[in-house]
């Protein structure tokens, strides 16, 4: 018989309840079904097997020797592809020794990663964790199984890809707590010094990494300005100790910005100029979309980055 005409698993389900109940009405009411549309599966069953199956005698489906012959080696089938479906090998975070690679941006090297590096520490000692970057050959990491999943603002990413929104970035100004013209926000004057002109006035220092550059320079671009930029960086390592050192003032996502500034010695400011914000997420390919161990994953970053839940 040629594969295409094989019977599928629901066929072999009515062929199971039909050999033990001898019932067309019962079998239909196990499968949820009516008797019509089990008496049209048992005709395609028996046009497919060459053979009636079962013949009506005294009131009752009788089985035929072909049906008789069949039942075991069908019997066999449903049971190993039960055994296949709830074959689910559980997640043991204590024990797993996996290496798991994330790409993430430098940002969230300071902002992310020591929180979910701890999170692992604590709860599965035994992964080693790999950090990558965040560029044009992160969606084929991801396909190629190079990397595992990508945490930031990637909007790039293909259908193949599943993602989940953990939190939305707007922007602020980092300045030194010193800063002689700018001081501390809300100061004794109840405002923010920090306004779209002492902004244009202000040197600044340029970080031109992250995904979220091209906003801050659309954003610029609009507003018609061309930015005093005294220094530029290509990412967040260092931008700290220049901006406590300096005049300067940075503009960065408020992740970013809030960190380096709980560290001491630094100021956020709003930012007076309007930038679109983003959203950044976890993303992974679909291959890895049901594994235990990715999924433990996944759910562990969202548990730690995710926001919270509006309240009722």
């Amino acid at each position: 018989m040629p594969a295409d005409d094989l019977p599928d698993v629901r066929l072999l389900q009515l062929f199971d309840l039909l050999h033990e109940t001898g019932s067309v009405t019962r079998t239909a009411e196990l499968l949820g079904q009516s008797q019509p549309t089990v008496s049209l599966a048992l005709g395609r069953l028996r046009r497919q097997l060459g053979d009636p199956l079962f013949v009506r005698h005294a009131g009752a489906l009788k089985s035929t020797p072909r049906a008789d012959a069949l039942i075991g080696p069908c019997r066999e089938v449903l049971a190993a592809l039960r055994r296949l479906g709830s074959h689910a090998p559980a997640f043991e975070p204590a024990s797993a020794t996996l290496r798991w690679r994330i790409c993430m941006t430098d940002a969230s090297h300071l902002t992310l990663l020591p929180r979910l590096l701890a999170h692992l520490r604590r709860h599965a000692p035994g992964i080693r964790l790999e950090a990558a970057g965040i560029d044009a050959h992160t969606e084929q990491a991801l396909a190629s199984g190079e990397a595992d999943l990508a945490i930031g603002y990637v909007p790039w990413m293909g259908q193949a890809t599943f993602q989940q929104q953990l939190y939305t970035q707007d922007w602020v100004c980092l300045a030194d707590a010193g800063h002689p013209r700018l001081g501390r926000p809300q100061a004794d004057d109840g405002g923010d010094r920090l306004d779209l002109a002492r902004y244009r006035a202000e040197g600044h220092v340029a970080i031109r990494s992250g995904t979220g550059a091209r906003l801050l320079e659309q954003a610029l671009t609009r507003a018609r300005i061309e930015r005093r930029v005294v220094l530029e960086l290509p990412g967040f390592l260092g931008l700290g100790a220049v901006i406590q050192s300096t005049d300067l003032l940075a503009t960065l996502p408020r992740h970013i910005g809030q960190e380096l500034a709980g560290r001491g010695g630094l100021t956020v400011h709003a930012c007076p100029l309007a930038i679109d914000g983003f959203p950044v997420g976890q993303h992974w390919h679909a291959r890895l979309h049901q594994d235990p161990a990715h999924r433990w994953l996944r759910e562990a970053v969202a548990g730690l980055f995710g926001a919270p839940a509006p309240q009722a």
